[in-house]
């Protein structure tokens, strides 16, 4: 049985201002106010997934007025028709920004039954870094009594020869467009098309699990469809409600109940708008201390040269050549004066960014390399998770914005 499942996929009203429905994902930009000020003064009241998502920037100690508002959002949105059902189908998405003129997705549904975050667990669905536990409770708060989903989970499949998104794209004159139009906030252009008989497309993911392809592409005998390559902790965050909500159905239930699947873009690791991009770390309050052993971590072998960053230069130190050992490394570090509690940390995408940020007083940016995407599920498969923020898909402006809805309830 495959983890691929036929769901109903909901879009804003054909009549609404799609640039002004559409935003970024809500952990983008978690260091930059100007970037949410902005977005919402061109937003304003209308309607938009700005006013049914929580962007993490603003997440505090007491985030229950928030929710309640969101929750309100999402059932008058749904009461007063401004959501129109494509029906049960998938969508062809072409996405072009300023950096890739196109990258092509398929949004679908997934089992989560076939998800584990867990580091070589045998799933189909595998995350690809660490799970911050912490960051789950307050998304699980939002989605507890939330009637719909509007995710930017991105998961990658391994396909070299089946091609199934360029074949669909070679094709679509044959697809009904759904939508097409220019995302705010300089984040490119997307365009839709339905696929109205997903059966076939169905087939054509299952292809990619037989033991001549794994054994030939991944010289394992392990199955394994996606790897998560964004939105790790909403994907999480969805099968934890799941857990929690299918020991109150009964099984017959809980076979078909609309929150057991997550609506998700597929996108082949292959895909020429695929490239991935290093995490930033940035530092508030870093000890002389932490910085010393940054500059002095002993290394083996051949070696990265990275920065630190300050408002006074930058410092080029040194790290392994191997990335996911190099990212492991500083991670580790900072973890530890994290803990003790004498500085914190953010995640960054961008070097631009990252040194816009560390003009501040008090903060310190450390750049890090880049994961080689072909080795990418040969290591996960063999040895699990890479290390917590170890890689990105393309810049900030290009992460997936919340467009498709589906129905959780």
């Amino acid at each position: 049985m495959s983890i691929i499942k036929k769901q109903e996929i909901l879009l804003p009203r054909e009549d609404l201002d799609k640039e002004k429905w559409a935003v970024i994902a809500c952990d983008q930009f978690t260091s930059e106010k100007d970037y949410w000020d902005a977005l919402e003064d061109f937003v304003k009241d209308e309607p938009s997934t700005l006013h049914l998502t929580f962007p993490e920037i603003y997440l505090g100690s007491d985030n229950k007025s928030q929710i309640e508002k969101i929750n309100a959002n999402m059932h008058a949105y749904l009461s007063s028709g401004l959501l129109d059902s494509l029906g049960e189908c998938m969508i062809l998405v072409n996405r072009s920004t300023s950096l890739h003129p196109k990258r092509l997705g398929i949004m679908l549904n997934v089992d989560l039954e076939g998800y584990d975050f867990t580091p070589l667990a045998p799933a189909m669905i595998r995350a690809t870094e660490g799970t911050i536990i912490e960051r789950i409770p307050p998304r699980v708060e939002i989605r507890k009594d939330a009637p719909i989903e509007f995710p930017h989970i991105m998961l990658l499949y391994d396909d070299r020869e089946a091609h199934i998104a360029d074949t669909l794209y070679e094709n679509r004159e044959k697809l009904q467009k759904v939508y097409d139009f220019d995302l705010n906030m300089n984040g490119g252009h997307i365009t839709g098309y339905k696929i109205d008989n997903p059966d076939d497309i169905i087939a054509q993911f299952d292809s990619l699990l037989t033991d001549e392809y794994t054994q030939k592409t991944f010289n394992s005998d392990v199955k394994m469809l996606f790897a998560v390559g964004d939105g790790n902790h909403s994907l999480a965050t969805a099968k934890e409600h799941w857990n929690r909500l299918k020991s109150t159905l009964s099984e017959e239930e809980r076979e078909n109940h609309p929150a057991r699947f997550a609506l998700v873009e597929a996108v082949n690791i292959h895909d020429c708008g695929i490239e991935f991009e290093p995490i930033y770390r940035v530092v508030k309050n870093a000890p002389e201390e932490f910085v010393n052993r940054l500059k002095n971590l002993k290394i083996d072998g051949e070696i990265n040269s990275q920065l630190i960053i300050t408002k006074d230069g930058e410092t080029p130190f040194n790290l392994p050549s191997n990335s996911p050992l190099a990212i492991k490394m500083v991670q580790d570090l900072i973890d530890e004066y994290v803990k003790k509690g004498e500085m914190t940390v953010d995640y960054v995408h961008g070097l631009d960014s990252l040194r816009n940020i560390c003009k501040a007083d008090n903060t310190l940016g450390i750049t890090l390399p880049t994961i080689d995407k072909r080795e990418l599920f040969e290591f996960v498969i063999k040895y699990g998770v890479l290390p917590r923020k170890s890689f990105s898909i393309g810049e900030a402006r290009e992460k997936r914005y919340y467009l498709e809805g589906h129905k959780i309830r």
